[in-house]
């Protein structure tokens, strides 16, 4: 990345210069608009029903929408955050390559890092759109595919730099003009683990692309290009200026999170890697800054700015000022929301390396800096705020030598955390957080698939962080192996854990235990590369737990009852925690004794 100026780094695109700008009418600007949120839903559920890798089709680790010449974002799927939010920069990535030579037909592949991809896994497809004779937008979508090649299957940590972690595709053609690039796909696929499966996720990236490029091409029959491009403008004006209405509510000034650490890099154990955010406020604008975070490092645990970084902002100043419970007005996700919203991070640094430092595995750290942007803003916006969340995304690459001795099996899975309590509302169990939104892989098709048996997949035993508002509980899920197989990860335990906020305490740290319970027992890394897990072993992971809010001592009894008799909190923890006494075998709380407890304690 070159040097950014310090003011800040914004994700949204340049003006357009493709249509005559007319006025649009209420109604045509509703239905347009709604036609735009469908066509980037219907492009999604085309991926999702069609992709081979299960982190596709069933994670939903995707993103899709349309776009105009300059990349700005029309309208994005209901999905991972990261994915949409960094189409635009693979665009720009695309571009400067080119800009000039697209044709109708043309099919681009891309997955550079330090030209806009988000990491080199999330392959990006994207289609030209034509009308009339003239280049007016893209149809775009990602997806984490299994294996990209490089020295380690699915996953890897420990590399020396960007061209070990795997084959980079910059701004392919693989199709040129509506001709199919064979050799060249098969040049791809010949360098990649899992040939079929990324042959199948391949062309259902283009067949979802092609669907955005269809319907979008309908829309601009019915309506007309001007009318079209018209009302998306007034569409990004409108998101943008909602999100600028509620930063203007802010006080201006600089908001600093308190400054966390992951837990290593993957290879320097236990040194830890400092995660510096602070949130300046003027007027209308954020900026983000990551002045004080971490130097680059030597593995692949760094983040390449433009594809993770920006979007990874402006989905958290959007998330926490327009948050569709507590907003009113239908605002959607487009260019708009990017404007506002800006990003610096120094150069040489864990969120802006210099090429050729490797930045494969970089979502612990954007979640990182999600949940701390969320804790830098917690004191101007305590209703919104959430405390700590698990902000650590636990990817899990499995594999192995397949039967035929050809090829490999290769499995990612995404483990769920949980959230913060907040104002008003106990933290999330079980789910993935902030940047994530991926979905869990049902344990039903693991093991018709792959040589694991799930021996456990539950909530932690632990009781949850105490607050008025207690925080969501961790997962925990135990494989056991039936075959010689190897595992990768790019986790974070959370050393530092989940923040407690207002006086809430703070959340578990999570956990890598192989055979655990046994004489065998052994304490892993959260980030490991290769290691082996011999047939029979067993690996238990545990997911943080979120931070408490608010003080315990004011949560309502009753909710504390409901704990206690849903098995979240023995009588002791209600007690000692919560100053309510439980008489559990009545279900029922002793009210007076409760109080006398909580005023002694006060």
């Amino acid at each position: 990345m070159t040097a950014l100026d310090p003011r800040g780094v914004s994700l949204a695109g340049t003006a357009p210069g493709t249509h005559t700008t007319v006025e649009v009418d209420p109604i045509t600007l509703r239905v347009i608009g709604g036609a735009l949120n469908s066509i980037a839903k219907e492009m999604a559920q085309i991926l999702y029903r069609m992709a081979y890798s299960s982190l596709i089709r069933e994670s939903e680790d995707l993103g899709a929408g349309i776009f105009d010449v300059n990349g700005r974002e029309l309208c994005e799927s209901d999905s991972t955050p990261m994915h949409c939010g960094s189409i635009p920069a693979y665009i720009r990535g695309i571009d400067r390559r080119l800009a000039g030579t697209y044709r109708p037909g043309d099919v681009v592949l891309h997955n550079h890092p330090y030209h806009g991809a988000a990491h080199s896994p999330d392959y990006g497809i994207v289609i030209p759109i034509f009308f009339g004779g003239v280049h007016v937008g893209f149809a775009g979508c990602t997806g984490h595919v299994s294996d990209v090649g490089g020295n380690f299957p699915g996953l890897c940590m420990d590399v020396v730099d960007v061209w070990a972690e795997g084959k980079l595709l910059d701004s392919a053609k693989i199709y040129d003009g509506g001709v199919r690039n064979d050799a060249l796909i098969q040049h791809v696929l010949d360098n990649v683990r899992t040939p079929e499966q990324n042959l199948g996720d391949l062309e259902a990236l283009i067949a979802c692309a092609r669907l955005g490029e269809r319907r979008f091409t309908e829309l601009l029959q019915r309506y007309g290009l001007d009318v079209v491009m018209s009302a998306a403008d007034r569409w990004m004006d409108y998101s943008e200026e909602m999100l600028r209405r509620r930063i203007r509510e802010l006080p201006d000034g600089e908001y600093a999170a308190p400054v966390s650490y992951l837990d290593d890099d993957g290879k320097n154990r236990d040194v830890p890697l400092a995660v510096a955010v602070t949130v300046r406020v003027e007027g209308d604008e954020v900026v983000v800054d990551l002045t004080g975070s971490n130097p680059q490092v030597p593995t692949a645990f760094n983040v390449p700015f433009e594809g993770s970084v920006l979007p990874t902002v402006a989905s958290a100043i959007r998330t926490l000022l327009l948050d569709e419970a507590l907003t009113e007005e239908f605002v959607p996700q487009n260019d708009g929301c990017f404007r506002p919203a800006k990003a610096y991070a120094p150069e040489g640094t864990l969120f802006n390396p210099d090429f050729p430092a490797s930045c494969f595995a970089r979502f612990s750290q954007i979640n990182r800096v999600f949940d701390s942007i969320n804790l830098a803003l917690a004191d101007v916006l305590p209703d919104r705020a959430v405390a700590g969340s698990s902000a650590a995304l636990c990817a899990i690459a499995y594999s192995g030598l397949a039967p035929d001795g050809q090829s490999y099996w290769v499995y990612i899975e995404i483990n769920e955390g949980s959230y913060g309590g907040r104002n008003g509302k106990d933290g999330l169990d079980c789910v993935d957080s902030l940047m994530a939104n991926t979905r869990n892989n049902p344990i039903e098709e693991v093991e018709l698939n792959h040589a694991m048996l799930a021996e456990r997949y539950e909530l932690r035993d632990e009781p949850p962080a105490p607050g008025r508002w207690r925080g969501g509980v961790g997962s925990v899920r135990q494989w056991r192996m039936l075959t010689d197989t190897f595992m990768g990860t790019e986790a974070d335990n959370r050393t530092d854990p989940p923040r407690g906020l207002a006086g809430g305490h703070d959340g578990l740290p999570g956990s890598f235990v192989r055979n655990a319970g046994t004489d065998r027992e052994e304490v892993l890394y959260s980030k490991v590369t290769q290691e082996r897990c011999a047939d029979g072993d067993t690996l238990e992971i545990r997911l943080p737990s979120g931070g408490g809010y608010g003080d315990p001592f004011e949560r309502d009894p009753a909710a504390v009852l409901d704990d206690v008799l849903d098995d979240y909190l023995s009588a002791d923890d209600a007690r000692t925690h919560y100053g309510v006494v439980v008489d559990v075998a009545a279900g029922t709380v002793d009210r007076e004794a409760s109080a006398r407890l909580r005023a002694a304690a006060r």
